[in-house]
């Protein structure tokens, strides 16, 4: 995505807020409109201490800034595979219910995919946003998004993040989303070369759909569950924008929760974490957001409605062939990498 750019404007805004972070102040590491803003008022009503959200549009970027020791993030969502990964190197703090009580409410088939490094935040899945009012058909397929109607032509929003771009060619061609090899790879990128000539941006399309130059111009975009109620905000569009998940499946991730080990706020931190992830906050801000909770206890408070909402609560059937991500090599990372820098060569 917009890497390089992203990590700068970051750091240059982590570095700015030194002076205000030492105060009661905690830096949250997050994805844009990801988190409700009612929640952290509460908590600074009730503690005093204020929340910094700071934004990344792609995990590359989210993973530049964490490795940096000097970034001074207290919180940060990370992946699955992130909160281990990150966990072992020491850069995530462990939490367990002694410092996170609200983890009582969270089965364990949730708390061991982050590690021990993380607690549950979000999960969902991957699929097409599109504009109703400009794709009367909805998608079934990855076939839609990646070999798009004549129609589509430079209406299509892509996303250049090393995992999340190879999804929809990987499982259309009947492979693991965490291939390695690179004959899969070069095959996920014929796929992708045929479809540049359509892509009018490589930005994830939250980001870009605010661009004044072509935002408007995107009708279908790789899009994560959830993203369809920020577009519509986004653009004043009730309903307008609606999420599909394809019927060959797709990724199945969770978002975790971590607490930075380096953070000289751990307490609050810690205690901050644990209100986020409490009953009241998880139900309000999964409705809010438009998002499946993860708390057992915050389940039994969300409507029925919402539970049967297939947006939302993506259908079992679809689940069932849906993908986890796991670490990738090395060398499969570095070739996805350059894969994604060529793909501008083909538009």
């Amino acid at each position: 995505m917009r890497q390089g750019l992203a990590a700068t404007t970051l750091l240059l805004g982590l570095f700015g807020c030194t002076t205000l972070a030492r105060a009661e102040t905690l830096n949250l590491l997050i994805w844009e409109a990801y988190i409700d803003q009612a929640i952290l008022d509460a908590w600074t009503a009730s503690t005093g201490i204020a929340v910094r959200q700071i934004y990344f549009d792609s995990g590359d970027a989210r993973d530049e800034i964490l490795a940096d020791p000097n970034s001074n993030i207290d919180l940060s969502v990370v992946g699955e595979n992130g909160s281990a990964l990150f966990g072992k190197r020491g850069i995530l703090a462990p939490i367990g219910e002694d410092s996170v009580p609200s983890l009582k409410d969270y089965k364990t088939q949730w708390t061991a995919r982050c590690g021990g490094y993380g607690a549950p935040y979000l999960w969902g899945t991957m699929g097409i946003v599109y504009r109703s009012d400009k794709v009367t058909t909805t998608p079934t397929s990855w076939k839609d998004l990646m070999q798009p109607a004549p129609a589509l032509k430079k209406h299509i929003a892509m996303y250049d993040d090393h995992n999340e771009a190879f999804i929809a060619p990987l499982i259309m061609l009947g492979k693991s989303i965490n291939a390695n090899d690179s004959e899969t790879l070069k095959l996920a990128f014929e796929l992708m070369k045929a479809q540049a000539p359509s892509v009018l941006t490589y930005d994830y399309v939250i980001t870009s759909i605010d661009n004044p130059d072509y935002g408007r111009e995107i009708y279908m975009a790789l899009a994560y569950s959830g993203d369809q109620k920020v577009l519509n905000e986004k653009m004043g569009t009730s309903g307008v924008w609606r999420y599909a998940v394809p019927q060959e499946g797709t990724l199945s991730w969770l978002d975790c929760l971590a607490v930075t080990a380096s953070s000289p706020r751990k307490a609050q931190a810690m205690k901050l974490l644990d209100y986020i992830l409490s009953a009241k906050s998880a139900a309000l801000n999964a409705q809010t957001l438009g998002m499946p909770a993860s708390s057992t206890a915050a389940l039994a408070l969300i409507p029925d409605t919402i539970k049967a909402d297939p947006a939302i609560y993506t259908p079992e059937d679809i689940l069932k062939k849906s993908q986890y991500q796991t670490e990738l090599s090395v060398s499969s990372i570095q070739t996805r990498r350059r894969i994604i820098s060529a793909m501008a060569n083909f538009q």
